[in-house]
């Protein structure tokens, strides 16, 4: 709002004595703190000098001269409110003498200088005359004199409303406070509400704003807002590039200053107003608008996961605790039951959203330094797992559990359903990780012929085991798919194994009936130990696959075996035969004998190669007819193909074949009926039909 110029015909409201006053007039005017109405207020001053000087120049006067007259006191102003207890000494208006007329710039010096219950005195003094006056129609004939003064009226109220908001402004920001200020303050507020009432007849646009409510209440409720603000915005916040746990400091110092704040409010400020002003209340609503503004701007920025967690740690467990708002020291006056929401609900949403999709980078980064430690550490140094309670170790589960474990944990700090999104996430991640880890391992084992493949294949399949358990147990998850995951990457790891066996024993079977291994060139033992060097891990791998697994190596073994006896050879004589029978039945013992030491518990296959190798050194052709009873009663799977060949190994004729195999009862049945199979699983070999 600024004076007219054009309607000013008349002579100041207050004279100037001296020269050059101008530039004493428009510093006055300007207040210790810039206002939001200073600007105008300092302009229409100058325009009154302007026309008074010209006024002056031309010897003219005007014919509205309006002089305030000095309101002075009986007394010293003695104004305390403590605790809700007003007690006034000031005489009232009534009680004012008329002195030495009081200017427009001398009210103004008295709200600089904080005298606010002067200046509001001797304002309201020119506002009710200038009611009076209106009412009375003297500036009938002059209204724009009476606009002029209308505005000189506002400015100044508008000064005031500066000064009020100044106060409330400044009431944070010194260690020690002037309590006569903000009492003053209160009596200042509650004379103008009384001064004027809160009617419906409020001036509307156009007319002037003579006896309207200046709710200097809700501008001291704005300043304290508006302080809350700045305070908040004032704490100091680093770069990322500064510090990496930026915001960690910043809310730390956040906490502490607020925390500073709320309790001078408390101790210091509260007592200067009556209860009806809820102070604590009003401030600590102020700054948590304040605060929910500020974490709403940091939450738009582009966060890394620990500065969102951080973020989120803070809202839901730091804010309302006794480490900020619930401390003991502020209680009971600062209250947060009805505090809104710190962040509004998307707000909150979408910082969660942020959280889980920044920690999908973080586990699928351990559990790809998981995979890595065991390629670097393990594999190529080829280091031995440990054999705990007779089982071969591998961190491999623990250190999964523990990563989801530790990630469930501070996500279930923050919210139950984060931790739900967050073991969902794990899961997820897991599901990806299992597979990858099962080809590195699968194209490090088939480049390399590695003594520790086999442990490590066991103590991966006892972590699968130990995983899957854990998170049943522990976590509560269905493992179902997780447990198709583990069981198709075992078939695989196994079939790799099989064939890492077959590779180291196939050039020994071979060699079986040769003329090197009927002449003993060759250990008895040396078939037993190159099985071994697979077989002897199975015992530490978690039942009941490393027994299964055990019993098909130790069934492949005997089946190889077999095979690469019955196969067609040129005939042998008797001394042959012994030599050969010798030689399978030493063997045989040696690698069922290993097997059986090692944990197998398929000693249905001992009996095996033994009929036959009994079969083939059997020198009494009468006798021959019960070896071949006896595998048969062992083995009903056993076909006639099988047995023929048998005999055309020990030697014997078509006829003689024939009679044994007519005097032996052999089931139609291919496979030999229920039970374990053996010959079934070989493929008879052709021989000469003697029929």
């Amino acid at each position: 709002m600024e004076f007219d110029a054009g309607t000013m015909t008349s002579e100041p409201a207050f004279p100037m004595n001296r020269a050059g006053e101008e530039k004493m007039v428009a510093s006055e005017l300007s207040p210790a703190r810039h206002s939001r109405d200073s600007g105008f207020f300092e302009r229409g001053i100058k325009t009154m000098l302007t026309i008074w000087k010209s006024k002056k120049e031309k010897g003219k006067e005007g014919t509205g001269t309006w002089k305030v007259k000095r309101l002075l006191t009986k007394g010293e102003n003695k104004t305390t409110v403590c605790n809700g207890t007003e007690e006034t000494g000031e005489k009232t208006e009534a009680e004012l003498i008329q002195g030495k007329p009081l200017s427009v710039m001398e009210i103004n010096d008295l709200i600089q200088k904080r005298q606010l219950l002067e200046a509001f005195a001797s304002i309201k003094y020119l506002e009710d005359e200038m009611i009076a006056d209106r009412d009375a129609e003297k500036y009938k004939d002059n209204p724009q004199e009476f606009v002029r003064k209308s505005k000189d009226v506002d400015l100044l109220y508008n000064s005031i409303t500066n000064a009020i908001h100044s106060i409330v402004m400044g009431t944070l920001d010194h260690p020690t406070m002037e309590d006569s200020l903000l009492t003053s303050l209160v009596t200042l507020i509650a004379r103008e509400e009384a001064a004027h009432p809160n009617t419906s007849s409020a001036a509307g646009p156009g007319s002037d704003l003579l006896g309207t409510p200046r709710k200097w209440r809700e501008e001291w409720r704005e300043a304290i807002n508006e302080s809350a603000r700045k305070r908040v915005l004032g704490v100091p916040m680093a770069s990322k590039e500064e510090a990496s746990s930026w915001l960690d400091l910043h809310l730390a110092c956040l906490q502490k200053s607020l925390s500073k704040d709320l309790l001078k409010i408390k101790v210091s400020v509260k007592k200067c107003y009556p209860e009806e002003y809820r102070v604590c209340d009003t401030y600590v609503e102020a700054f948590h608008k304040a605060i929910s503004s500020h974490l709403q701007g940091i939450s738009q920025r582009p966060l890394e996961f620990n500065e969102l967690y951080c973020l989120l740690d803070w809202v839901a467990n730091i804010y309302h605790s006794e480490l900020f708002l619930g401390h003991p020291d502020l209680k009971p006056d600062v209250k947060t039951e009805n505090l809104s929401l710190l962040l509004t609900p998307a707000d909150w949403d979408k910082l969660k959203n942020d959280y889980i999709t920044s920690a999908k980078g973080k586990i699928e980064c351990y559990f790809g330094n998981i995979l890595k430690l065991e390629v670097e550490e393990k594999w190529e140094k080829e280091v031995h797992p440990e054999v705990k309670e007779n089982l071969y170790q591998s961190s491999l589960a623990f250190d999964i559990q523990t990563i989801i474990g530790e990630y469930m944990e501070i996500s279930g700090v923050i919210s139950k359903s984060l931790e739900t999104k967050m073991l969902e996430l794990c899961l997820a991640e897991l599901h990806k990780f299992i597979p990858r880890f099962g080809e590195e391992f699968m194209a490090w084992s088939t480049t390399q012929d590695s003594p520790i493949f086999v442990p490590y294949f066991a103590a991966y399949v006892n972590s699968f085991h130990d995983l899957a358990s854990g998170l049943e147990t522990v976590f509560k998850v269905n493992t179902e798919e997780l447990q198709k995951i583990f069981a198709a990457l075992t078939e695989n790891l196994i079939n790799i194994f099989l064939n890492k066996l077959k590779t180291k024993t196939q050039p020994l079977l071979k060699k079986i009936l040769t003329k090197d291994w009927i002449l003993a060139t060759e250990k008895p033992d040396s078939l037993a130990s190159a099985v071994s060097q697979f077989s002897k891990h199975l015992q530490h791998m978690r039942e009941p696959k490393g027994q299964e697994l055990l019993r098909n190596v130790h069934k492949y073994m005997v089946r190889e075996y077999i095979i690469r006896v019955i196969k067609p050879r040129r005939k042998m004589d008797g001394e042959t035969r012994q030599r050969v029978s010798e030689k399978m039945n030493q063997e045989a013992r040696i690698l069922n004998n290993t097997l059986i030491d090692q944990g197998s518990d398929s000693d249905w296959l001992l009996p095996a190669i033994h009929h036959i190798a009994n079969i083939i050194g059997e020198n009494k052709k009468d006798k021959i007819k019960e070896h071949v009873n006896d595998l048969h009663q062992d083995y009903p799977d056993i076909r006639k193909e099988h047995i023929l060949t048998m005999l055309a190994r020990r030697g014997l004729g078509c006829t003689r074949r024939a009679a044994i195999l007519r005097q032996v009862h052999m089931l139609e049945s291919p496979d030999g009926g229920e039970g374990n199979t053996l010959f079934a699983e070989i493929d008879a070999p052709v021989i000469v039909n003697c029929f």
